[in-house]
């Protein structure tokens, strides 16, 4: 039993780090234009697919840094020459954009990589076992991208808290006017922190593409569950996103490592026999087989109860 919550806790906090990286940037672009990036999760497949091809030519490394930078230069276009000019139409306009740019990147992506998964290999210098919890071995990379997960957020909140560029940021994120009137490019910022948001997103995609499955469908298998982190945790709210990201992390993997029937959960409160027999397929249900229904569950209580978040201030 100490071995499956140890191991679950591990698991919980790396899935929930690997979604902060992507939510972050997610929230900070909203925070600066008021618009939900439909297209946000497609950068993080842009970043597993760069990150693959340059492994293929130079090494894991050097796409562990190239990858980012490309698909943060790739958003910081977008902006500036995309969704800058449909601003002025409104975030209707805004979100049919990201919407169809979701589109048209994995359509490109299948073009060029095609719809069959990819080898996209765990470099050699961390393909062992890092420790042994009882006897069950946790791999190195693992740890490697919880470690790495962490000091990205580290890194963001220690450039946006204490740094002169994270105080303009922050700035022109609440008040754009007034930096503007100080002499800041409030548009270069704004396509600066879009690129960083896109970055933040291939990042991730970069160090989970060898430990999971680097596909053309994985931004759509991933998005969706990035906007319910994002909408739990507050809309342009960061620690929010942070919280959420590892409360949906845990609650995912635990859920799936339990594999208790809904009868057996009724049967702790001495009820042995279904209350409800032409329900006897959901009697028989495991909390497993709920999992990955369980986090939108979760966002519909949020917002019945709490629509701004847990610790949002704006209106979903």
């Amino acid at each position: 039993m100490l071995e499956l919550v140890l191991v679950s806790t591990l698991n919980g906090v790396l899935y929930g780090m690997l979604l902060f990286l992507m939510a972050s940037g997610l929230t900070l672009i909203f925070s600066m234009m008021g618009v939900l990036n439909f297209a946000h999760a497609s950068f993080y497949m842009l970043g597993a697919f760069f990150g693959f091809q340059i492994s293929q030519l130079v090494g894991f490394w050097p796409g562990l840094i190239l990858a980012p930078i490309l698909a943060g230069f790739i958003g910081a276009l977008i902006e500036r020459y995309g969704l800058r000019n449909v601003h002025r139409h409104g975030h209707v306009a805004e979100l049919l954009f990201t919407f169809g740019l979701a589109f048209v990147i994995e359509e490109i992506v299948q073009m060029i990589w095609g719809k069959l998964p990819r080898d996209y290999r765990i470099p050699p210098s961390l393909d062992f076992s890092a420790f042994t919890i009882f006897s069950t071995n946790y791999p190195a990379y693992k740890m490697f991208m919880l470690l790495f997960a962490i000091g990205i957020f580290v890194a963001l909140l220690l450039v946006l808290t204490r740094t002169r560029v994270g105080l303009i940021i922050q700035a022109s994120l609440t008040h754009p006017h007034m930096v503007g009137m100080l002499g800041h490019n409030v548009p270069r910022i704004f396509m600066l922190v879009f690129g960083l948001g896109c970055a933040l997103a291939a990042v991730a995609g970069v160090i989970a593409g060898p430990a999971l499955v680097t596909q053309s469908n994985m931004a759509a298998l991933l998005g969706p569950i990035l906007f319910v982190v994002v909408v739990i945790g507050g809309l342009g709210s960061l620690s929010g996103a942070f919280i959420a990201s590892l409360l949906i992390g845990l609650l995912q993997t635990f859920a799936v490592a339990v594999n208790l029937s809904i009868s057996d959960i009724f049967g702790v409160f001495g009820i042995h026999t279904n209350p409800l027999p032409f329900l006897s397929d959901i009697w028989r249900v495991t909390v497993a087989q709920i999992a990955p229904i369980m986090p939108y569950l979760l966002l519909v209580l949020i917002l019945v109860f709490r629509p701004t978040g847990l610790m949002g201030t704006r209106d979903t």
